[in-house]
């Protein structure tokens, strides 16, 4: 018996190290959107104290800040999908383990858990890529637009 869990649980440390990396993979996205989110956060900020006092905003600035707020807004949903999808990355692991331990039979449940986490990190991703789209297009190079060609 003691055997048996030994080469078991070796087994699921070997395939507990794919989800592993995906997790690596999941904090470095991570670590990317919380950074935008960051830059998107102290753009508000400089344009609330450049209009501080106004009773009105020129439509330009107006713009901006609800372009800011729709970014802020679509990073924030990214980086919940993604922080779901390392739960459910971490919830794989710790049911292979439980698998091999308790010999419960919960491939199927295990294979669910891991589709729903690639699912949740491609709808994070998919959304990044707008925000990104949505930044590109704002971003002016002296008086060129990006759209501009």
């Amino acid at each position: 018996m003691e055997s048996f869990l030994s080469d078991g649980i070796s087994h699921v440390i070997e395939l507990a190290v794919a989800p592993v990396f995906l997790i690596a993979g999941i904090s470095g996205a991570l670590n990317v959107l919380s950074l935008r989110m960051g830059r998107i956060i102290d753009r508000g900020r400089r344009l609330n104290e450049l209009h501080d006092g106004q009773e009105e905003v020129d439509q330009e600035s107006d713009m901006e800040q609800l372009q800011l707020a729709v970014r802020a807004k679509l990073i924030h949903r990214a980086i919940s999908l993604c922080t779901i999808s390392a739960l459910f990355v971490c919830l794989v692991i710790v049911s292979l383990f439980m698998d091999v331990l308790l010999d419960l039979g919960l491939q199927y449940f295990i294979a669910v858990l891991f589709v729903i986490g690639l699912l949740c990190l491609i709808a994070g991703l998919l959304i990044f890529l707008k925000e990104i789209g949505i930044s590109a297009t704002a971003f002016r190079f002296g008086r060129y637009n990006m759209n501009d060609q």
